[in-house]
């Protein structure tokens, strides 16, 4: 619950701050940086989170995170200018680090390790329910109120989360954890690298739909881009359902080749775009592609730490996640600024190949590793 309202506040700005940028005179590259600059700063907080988590607890860590972002995003009703809107948005950002490092981790310790898969995605139906809203809400509602009530809505919903926070049952502090010291330079877990450095490729789309889809859906006279995220977040449900069993039981091989090529599909049909059902149907596309790939992904990056780096494994995989929309978030304004919209999608098609082709070296590297070893 306390998820779900968090990502409902934070859902209801992700289509409206491009939006709000152009309102302040901003470019296409301003929008694409003030996107992806909240992004970045997340994600140079996330390894400090991850370590907290093991050292100073669950909860401290995800309410310090809820309470700063809840601050950050109700000072957006009150921002006039896009360089502290700038400075506001690299604070939200640590404030989500925090938050979602926290989550992740609160929801990988009451689910059981047989059935952590299938977990993950009942736990992101959470977010999933407040995809499903929050876009089309904040689309809806910037047509009829100001934008200054719409942020402080949003900071409302922060709220709720920080209260529902307090009385989750957190997992004690183990008192070992504080005598670890950890290296200096410990700011990712190894084992949890490939299925992050492969959810890279494919959240780097993320930041073009994010970012864009709304503008370039207004430049093609494209109706119904609140029905697009309301039918994304419906698909990305319908996957919870199954894609974790799937992954419990087979392996990530049987869920990530079949969903990336949901999402390349849905990348090319964005390309194109000559009407609305096209962009439904990439929204569906797209919903089913990354609701299957992004919880196995998950499940393996965890599965695959030691019991006392889990924080850190969620730590490293979520930072991956949001250097793929800050850069992509960030790289696609000079494109579309350059080249235009529909140039975005193709470069973003480009990314899911790049990330099908690294997953089958890696398939190909394990075989003979263990050809190898039985020699």
């Amino acid at each position: 619950m306390a998820n779900f309202f968090i990502f409902l506040g934070f859902q209801m700005t992700l289509p409206t701050i491009p939006l709000f940028v152009q309102e302040l005179g901003g470019s296409d590259q301003f929008i694409g940086i003030i996107t992806g600059i909240f992004t970045f700063s997340a994600l140079l907080l996330r390894p400090s989170a991850g370590h907290a988590l093991e050292t100073k607890g669950r909860q401290f860590v995800y309410m310090i995170g809820l309470a700063i972002f809840v601050i950050s995003i109700g000072s957006y009703a009150f921002i006039t200018s896009i360089v502290i809107l700038f400075i506001m948005r690299c604070i939200q950002g640590l404030g989500w680090g925090f938050s979602t490092t926290a989550t992740g981790t609160i929801a990988t310790d009451l689910i059981p390790e047989s059935r952590r898969g299938e977990g993950m995605g009942y736990f992101g139906l959470s977010g999933n329910l407040a995809l499903a809203i929050g876009p089309a809400l904040g689309l809806t509602l910037y047509g009829y109120i100001s934008f200054t009530a719409l942020f402080l809505l949003c900071a409302s919903l922060g709220i709720v989360a920080f209260i529902l926070s307090s009385v989750i049952k957190y997992k004690p502090v183990d008192p070992n954890a504080k005598k670890v010291v950890a290296p200096r330079f410990d700011v990712m877990e190894k084992s949890a690298l490939r299925p992050s450095i492969l959810l890279f490729f494919i959240t780097f789309c993320f930041g073009g739909i994010a970012s864009f889809l709304p503008l370039y859906t207004a430049e093609e006279g494209v109706a119904g881009i609140q029905i697009y995220f309301f039918v994304y977040a419906i698909f990305l449900m319908v996957t919870r359902t199954f894609a974790g069993q799937l992954y419990d039981r087979k392996g990530h091989i049987v869920v990530f080749i079949p969903g990336t090529l949901l999402i390349l599909a849905a990348m090319v049909l964005l390309a194109w775009l000559p009407n609305s059902f096209v962009l439904y149907l990439a929204g569906a596309l797209y919903g089913l592609g990354f609701g299957t790939v992004q919880p196995a992904l998950q499940a393996w990056a965890i599965n695959q730490s030691p019991a006392n780096r889990k924080g850190m494994a969620n730590a490293t995989f979520f930072s991956f996640f949001d250097l793929g929309v800050g850069v992509g978030a960030i790289g696609f304004g000079f494109v579309a600024s350059a080249l235009g919209y529909s140039y975005i999608y193709v470069i973003a098609a480009v990314s899911i190949v790049i990330a099908i082709l690294l997953y089958v070296s890696l398939l190909l590297k394990d075989r003979k590793l263990k050809q190898q070893e039985a020699v």
